[in-house]
């Protein structure tokens, strides 16, 4: 065991304490996949990242990125928030526009923009789910066949299955069957639009309400108006909700672009009913290329044992 540099930052968010924290190992060297699963495990956060030496030339670092019940081939928020600790440990990147991370669905690319950083969304495969699946999921979240406008299977590494409803305020109103969804086996995406800007008093009284959600929590951050209301449920990784999720935000965000249902750029806000203010960046280019950007803030700084 030695002593290794550590940080814990919040992703998806400008004020600490209101995103979806990580825990970022930054020298995972000699640690085996056991040691790296135990201490993911001990943090008991939703994932736990060990930055390593590239094996690909072009790459910057590695990431190995870990729940507490085993290892991811790619997830967003720890790849921002590992981007964003490298950098402020003192990583350098190769290119001055762009940051490239190495992990298990291959190379991604982070470029920065501003205080945020945002993620190429990695290729995504998609289909239909079954209409016996699909009916199963709805009753475990509660939700009424007329509720759903249309759902998909969406692959980006993590496998998720997206569902999208009528409204923010029926995202907002789930109480799902944390249980159901555990023996179903699958991890779910809800989302919903916000009213449209165009709508005079709408957006304001959408967001008035959204926050009603969040219960007592106070001096929550200010945000941008948000377009889309995003929940996951993930019971079968043994995190009944997630407060904040990249990769779903990245395969939601291909899916409702391609279809219609969403314009090139829109925000959407997730985890309210966590007491939390996250706010995802979702932007498509010239090219066709998706980006997904967030803000990170460190928490905790220092070292651990390992």
């Amino acid at each position: 065991m030695k002593t290794r540099a550590f940080k814990q930052v919040d992703v998806f968010t400008s004020q600490a304490y209101f995103g979806n924290p990580l825990a970022v190992v930054l020298d995972g060297s000699g640690l085996d996949d056991a040691a790296m699963l135990r201490f993911a495990n001990w943090t008991n956060l939703s994932e736990t990242t060990f930055v390593l030496p590239p094996t690909e030339p072009s790459a910057d670092y590695r990431v190995r990125i870990f729940t507490p019940g085993g290892e991811l081939p790619f997830a967003g928020h720890p790849t921002l928030g590992s981007c964003h600790a490298w950098l402020q440990a003192g990583g350098v990147p190769k290119r001055k526009d762009m940051v490239i991370q190495q992990c298990q669905v291959g190379l991604i690319n982070i470029r920065r923009e501003g205080a945020r950083q945002a993620f190429a969304a990695p290729a995504l495969k998609r289909s239909a789910p079954s209409p016996v699946v699909l009916s199963q999921v709805a009753a475990a979240l509660g939700l009424k066949a007329n509720d759903i406008v249309a759902a998909q299977l969406l692959d980006n590494g993590p496998v998720w299955l997206g569902v999208l409803v009528d409204s923010a305020q029926t995202v907002l109103q789930l109480e799902p069957d944390h249980l159901a969804l555990k023996k179903l086996g699958f991890k779910t995406g809800v989302v919903g639009a916000h009213a449209a800007p165009s709508a005079p008093g709408l957006i304001s009284r959408a967001n008035r309400e959204a926050r009603a959600f969040a219960g007592s929590v106070q001096s929550s951050p200010a945000k941008n108006a948000a377009d889309f209301e995003v929940r996951a449920f993930a019971a079968p990784l043994g995190i009944n909700e997630d407060p904040v999720t990249g990769s779903l935000n990245a395969s939601l965000a291909q899916w409702l672009i391609a279809d219609g249902h969403a314009p090139d750029n829109y925000v959407a806000s997730q985890g309210i009913c966590l007491g939390r203010a996250g706010q995802v960046h979702i932007s498509r280019d010239a090219s066709g290329q998706v980006w997904v950007g967030g803000e990170s803030v460190t928490c905790i700084d220092g070292s651990v044992t390992l």
